[in-house]
Parts: C-alpha cells; structure tokens; sequence
C-alpha cells in the first residue's frame, strides 16, 4: 500500500513540462511587474545612476530589454534560454549598480538584502539549463 502511494504520488508530481511551465509563468510575469514600471514611467533614475557610474546614461534603455522583452519571451516559451540568460545578466548588473553593498546585510525585516535579486538571477539560470519544455510557443526550436 505504501510502495503504491509513493508511486502515485511520483507519477502525479513527475510533471516535468508543467513545472518548467510554473517556473516561467513565475519568474517572467514577476519580473514584467518591474519591467513594465519602467517602461511606464520611464528610466531616468537608472540613467542617472549609470552617468553617476561613468557610463552612458542611453545604457539604462537596456533595462527594458532584461525586464520586459526577455520577461514576455520567457512566458511565451519562445528563445527561451537566451532570455533567461539576459535576465540573469541584468540580475548581475543590477547587483552591481544597486546591491553591492547590500550584499551581506538584512534588509527591517531581517531577510537578506539582495535575495530579489538572487531569486531572479538562480531561477534565470535554471530556466536557461531546463528549457521552455513542452508547453511552449517555441517547444521545437533548440533554443528552448
């Protein structure tokens, strides 16, 4: 009985497709919130710090390419890994404009100060190594 158990309970969570599927759903429409703030309400505190930084202000324009369009392509399921890799980069350069000093501090209610940041950046990754999977626009291109 319990041998059975276990085997139901393997073959109803062996759902590999579908947990790409809730991994993209989660990570790309979370991280379209901040994309879509953005490209609302423009760039210009990102501008500022870049031009603070020594870099071009045009650069922040970047920003809508990690956080909307890699987003909409993440849920979509199409150049999937590709897009996953853009938005753990824009984690990292995100990190290194803003979180670097954060980087071993707890933010008022005692969770690590950069963990958004790490969220996005490891669940990025993960999707670029697992793919789209079935459930995908573009679940026959090898870049998924």
């Amino acid at each position: 009985m319990v041998k059975s158990l276990l085997m139901d309970s393997r073959r109803a969570a062996g759902k590999d497709d579908f947990g790409r599927l809730l991994l993209r759903l989660a990570v790309g429409g979370l991280m379209l919130f901040h994309g879509l703030h953005k490209l609302f309400h423009g760039v210009d505190g990102i501008s500022g710090m870049l031009v603070a930084k020594g870099l071009p202000g045009f650069v922040a324009y970047g920003v809508l390419v990690g956080e909307v369009v890699a987003p909409c392509l993440i849920l979509l399921g199409i150049l999937t890994r590709p897009s996953a890799l853009v938005l753990a980069f824009t984690m990292v350069v995100a990190w290194l404009m803003v979180g670097t000093g954060k980087t071993f501090a707890l933010d008022a209610v005692g969770a690590w100060a950069i963990e958004s940041l790490v969220f996005y950046f490891m669940a990025a990754l993960a999707i670029a190594c697992l793919g789209a999977g079935r459930y995908a626009l573009g679940s026959q291109s090898k870049w998924n």
